[in-house]
């Protein structure tokens, strides 16, 4: 039998199966980040939101965001929001078109992105939603509700937990998107490792405070939820 230091850590595993979804979340980053730098080509004079300014003044007061950089917000959600139905939602097939320039096929970490997005679970994402959820982002955001978020992205069923069948399928998830090809039984150790290195009160599942602890343990894990361009 292999010993314990042979094999990944439990901080190898997850940040592994965080990586596909921070790099769905950074194609957001860099799109937020081209509408800070280049604001004023951003706002056209023919560009004018339907968000008045007492609109984009209670959001930024809600979240992180100036009124200015709450505006380039808008003006990148309605390019999002009008690429196939311009209806001032955001649909799952215009994210996937926006990241993958394809509206077609199913990507499990782009859902699970726009399932934390669609706050509301109306099968949209409004402005409302969009801005708060970017807030997460912002480098003064609390580490508190980035930990929380990172959280949310592996509770699939919403219990309140992070159960062994939702972490064994993100897994599987990950080694999909990434070619690998693990048999069952190392899959299911990988699975049975993770969860026996974060359960720390050993009850089968990885409850928000049994997480807060691991990432505590391993800060690595949230170094792709801020936007350094803010900074």
């Amino acid at each position: 039998m292999a010993d314990d230091d042979d094999s990944p850590s439990i901080g190898d595993t997850i940040c592994k199966v965080l990586m596909p979804f921070m790099a769905v979340v950074e194609v957001f980053m860099i799109a937020v980040a081209n509408c800070f730098n280049y604001q004023s080509r951003c706002i056209g004079k023919n560009q004018k939101p339907y968000y008045n300014y007492e609109d984009l003044a209670r959001l930024a007061q809600g979240t992180r965001f100036t009124v200015n950089e709450v505006e380039a917000l808008y003006v990148l959600f309605k390019r999002l929001s009008s690429s196939i139905i311009d209806d001032g939602l955001i649909h799952k097939e215009e994210l996937q078109l926006a990241l993958f320039q394809t509206p077609n096929g199913e990507n499990f970490f782009l859902d699970r992105v726009f399932d934390l997005f669609d706050e509301k679970s109306k099968g949209v994402i409004d402005f409302d939603e969009f801005v708060h959820t970017l807030s997460i982002f912002h480098p003064y955001a609390p580490l508190e509700e980035k930990i929380d978020y990172a959280f949310k992205l592996y509770d699939i069923r919403k219990t309140g937990f992070i159960e062994r069948e939702e972490l064994k399928q993100m897994v599987k998830a990950m080694l999909m998107e990434s070619d690998m090809n693990l048999s069952d039984d190392l899959l299911e150790a990988i699975v049975d490792k993770t969860i026996a290195d974060a359960d720390k009160d050993k009850d089968g599942k990885i409850s928000k405070e049994d997480w807060k602890v691991f990432v505590s343990r391993n800060p690595s894990i949230l170094k792709n939820m801020t936007l350094a361009y803010l900074k």
